[in-house]
């Protein structure tokens, strides 16, 4: 809403009447506005692939090429005249799209498999039709991603020893993303997609009772995941077998909208936790500045600032966040703060280590635990930056 300064609203756009809280369950708005769905879950994203139904709640195969579950961060982009939105789906709600189980949950390999087609990311194109926006179906720019789509991992703990697992040996690559919670748009047009709640996939099947690292306990990893039942259609997800593979998620994603066969990059430099958003700025000196909020009580808030410097129309662009420096915030009872730079020097950490353990090598440092920092949002006109702590 807009509110009123000395009888005139903050900004000349934002001219409308203020609509009254109600409990009807639509969207209500100002006069003259309107709304309607441009994409719902289950919505094909191309041709042949059957329309959802509200019966079965979908398939794995039709999930896995329609619009996915539980809509979190998202972005527009313009490319070439070609109007796409980029979207997460962050989770599947358990008791509706599983709404056809008495359960409420998976209760075989395929309802396995449609849950996990739910999560990732969603891009497609999208199009006017009689006045209203509606997906574009076939657009070579639709595309789904999910937890078994091809990663890269880039940055420091590209092969590290601790980024190794038995699908990847190299430990270059990974496979899947998935609790996909807020964005980031760069200066050069790539979308960030941000893996939060990453630990509540895994469990430990073949051993129920088996002891846990303190690394993997920092991270919320436990013996029993949310109900969701991966480790039973693919192995990855037993931690019990596979203790490395937690360290493969948890980072900020790089994807390119306008390259759909591109590889999307796990961004490893910028630390590993449960990202909630991506706030990047181009700093006044041309480096680029991504400020990120760990969204768990008790964790903290981050910042990178990258090597290279950002070059309006390189193409060199798209490496900045391959290398920088990771800081954490502390706070003083006075109100002041200052970075402190996540370093083997200031942490006794290598620098893979601190990519793959950032919550660790934050409390190192002696970093302010937060109230869930959550959203992460800077001023454009000032060097400012604002964060929602979501306990607060």
């Amino acid at each position: 809403r807009a509110f009123p300064i000395s009888g005139t609203l903050a900004h000349p756009r934002l001219r409308f009447t203020p609509v009254a809280a109600n409990g009807e369950d639509t969207i209500t708005l100002p006069a003259g506005y309107g709304w309607h769905v441009v994409a719902a879950w289950g919505d094909p994203l191309w041709s042949g692939v059957a329309q959802f139904d509200q019966q079965t709640r979908g398939t794995a195969a039709s999930q896995a090429m329609a619009f996915g579950d539980n809509c979190d961060g998202m972005a527009f982009f313009d490319i070439d005249g070609h109007k796409l939105l980029a979207v997460n789906n962050e989770y599947c709600n358990r008791k509706i799209i599983y709404g056809n189980r008495e359960s409420d949950l998976p209760e075989n390999d395929e309802d396995v498999h449609k849950g996990m087609s739910a999560h990732g990311v969603s891009i497609f194109e999208i199009e006017q039709q009689d006045g209203q926006w509606r997906i574009r179906l076939d657009s070579p720019y639709n595309r789904r991603l999910t937890p078994t789509s091809r990663m890269e991992i880039t940055g420091p703990a590209r092969g590290h020893d601790l980024m190794k697992t038995a699908a990847d040996p190299t430990g270059t690559r990974s496979f899947g993303t998935w609790n996909n919670c807020g964005n980031g748009i760069t200066p050069w047009g790539t979308f960030l997609t941000c893996e939060e709640n990453f630990n509540v996939c895994f469990s430990t099947p073949s051993q129920p009772e088996a002891g846990l690292s303190d690394t993997l306990k920092r991270y919320g990893i436990k013996n029993v995941d949310w109900g969701y039942d991966w480790s039973r259609v693919d192995e990855r997800f037993d931690v019990a077998r596979h203790p490395n593979e937690p360290h493969r998620a948890g980072y900020i994603v790089e994807i390119d909208p306008a390259r759909p066969q591109s590889t999307p990059r796990k961004r490893t430099a910028m630390g590993r936790f449960k990202h909630e958003n991506c706030e990047v700025v181009v700093a006044d000196n041309g480096h680029v500045v991504a400020y990120m909020g760990d969204d768990e009580w008790g964790e903290f808030i981050y910042r990178f600032v990258s090597t290279g410097k950002y070059i309006p129309g390189s193409g060199e662009n798209r490496n900045l966040l391959e290398d920088g420096v990771l800081s954490v915030a502390r706070f003083e009872d006075d109100g002041s703060g200052r970075w402190i730079e996540l370093t083997p020097e200031s942490t006794g950490m290598s620098r893979e280590e601190i990519c793959i353990f950032s919550r660790i090598a934050g409390s190192k440092v002696g970093a302010t635990t937060m109230d869930r920092p959550e959203w992460v949002a800077a001023n454009p006109y000032k060097a400012e930056a604002y964060c929602c702590l979501t306990n607060n």
